[in-house]
């Protein structure tokens, strides 16, 4: 009984650490799994807050980005509110520096006609102005000129400096001599014949494009030849080539008989109506001027002979139909010669005592001491001398008659 008895003492005792190691071990892993639950859960708790915040700053960012945009719209509807009313303002300020001008001219119109009207006569060959009638500008100062001129016709001031300059130069230069040249020169506004959107180049010293392929010439060559035929009053004048119709601007303040023809209907149409407006407004003389749209090469036989004859395109023989329609002691000036270098002729058309008719050549140029490169040196340059082909289009007669 006893031994049994120890028996089972012993067996206890050495069960006892075996159960205290299993029950430490579960209260080990009840630890472990109370420890790592609780980690879980404050991760889990971290990862939620941390994705709250990203939201909430998203948010501040969309609500910063949302005012700055209403606030650049704000900034830019008072701008564009400003600059509506500057653009308002700045079409109010030119409306009224257009009434004004309007105004101006208006007034200056109706002086010039009835100064006109009190001091230009109407001759009594075709009810044309005598622009001897019209009053000489001042030509002893820029000053005085330029003064005379703005009330008078109420020209530009700009352009009124520029055509000074300019008429100082040809001076100068020998290429106007004689008064009534210059005076016609001073009275003929460049600007209303040039095309040019640039009115600073009105004056300048070279040719200007004035569409079809042509240009107005200088005002150099325009003074020099206009002095060279020397127009009298009442004397005859035929221009071939009216381009712009500037030359015969000038010519019609030398006497009431200009007649001028152009090859080119385009052409034609659109300086006929700068006439027409011209000569309804302050410039009645330019009523002096017959114009018509044909073939200059022949002439104007219904009104020949011709005191004068003005060529303004270069060929490179002297057409025969005008020699013929020159009147005997009439003068020609022409460009004669191949492309781009022509010599400017003068012609003369004289008779002998025993009635033989002789032709005089002389190049404008050749002689004179004020052009560079000496003797006989000088070319100009002009557009082609045209006709009508079968087609019925222009084309040049260099190397054709």
């Amino acid at each position: 009984m006893n031994a049994k008895r120890a028996d089972s003492t012993r067996t206890k005792a050495a069960r006892t650490p075996i159960a205290m190691a299993t029950i430490g071990l579960a209260a080990a892993l009840l630890v472990t799994a109370i420890v790592g639950g609780g980690y879980w859960g404050w991760t889990r708790y971290q990862e939620i807050e941390h994705q709250q915040d990203v939201i909430a700053r998203a948010k501040l960012r969309a609500e910063a980005t949302e005012r700055a945009k209403r606030e650049a719209e704000r900034i830019a509807a008072v701008k564009r509110k400003k600059e509506a009313a500057a653009e308002a303002k700045r079409r109010a300020a030119s409306e009224a520096i257009r009434q004004t001008e309007e105004a101006r001219r208006k007034a200056a119109d109706a002086a010039t006609a009835k100064q006109q009207t009190a001091t230009a006569s109407v001759t009594a060959e075709g009810g044309r102005i005598d622009p001897s009638k019209i009053k000489t500008p001042p030509m002893n100062s820029a000053e005085t000129y330029i003064a005379y001129m703005t009330k008078w016709r109420g020209d530009d001031r700009t352009l009124l400096v520029k055509r000074w300059g300019r008429f100082r130069a040809m001076v100068k230069n020998r290429d106007l001599r004689r008064e009534k040249e210059k005076r016609a020169f001073l009275l003929a506004p460049r600007e209303e014949f040039a095309r040019t959107r640039n009115p600073t180049r009105v004056y300048a010293h070279s040719w200007l494009g004035i569409g079809f392929g042509v240009t107005i010439s200088g005002p150099h060559i325009v003074g020099r030849m206009t002095t060279e035929i020397d127009v009298k009053p009442g004397d005859k004048v035929l221009e071939i080539g009216t381009g712009s119709g500037y030359q015969s601007s000038i010519l019609s303040y030398m006497t009431t008989k200009v007649y001028s023809i152009e090859i080119i209907p385009g052409l034609a149409r659109v300086t006929d109506k700068i006439y027409t407006r011209l000569a309804k407004g302050k410039f009645k003389e330019y009523a002096n001027v017959t114009r018509k749209a044909a073939d200059g090469y022949f002439g104007w036989k219904k009104f020949a002979p011709f005191d004068k004859i003005i060529v303004t395109a270069g060929i490179d023989h002297v057409p025969p139909p005008l020699l013929r329609q020159l009147a005997v002691g009439g003068v020609m000036v022409i460009p004669v010669g191949p492309p781009g270098a022509q010599a400017l002729l003068k012609i003369t058309k004289v008779q002998s005592k025993s009635g033989k008719i002789r032709i005089r050549r002389h190049d404008i140029y050749a002689s004179d001491p004020s052009r560079a490169g000496g003797r006989g040196k000088t070319k100009v340059s002009f557009v082609a001398f045209t006709k009508y082909n079968k087609a019925g289009k222009t084309i040049s007669r260099w190397g054709k008659k």
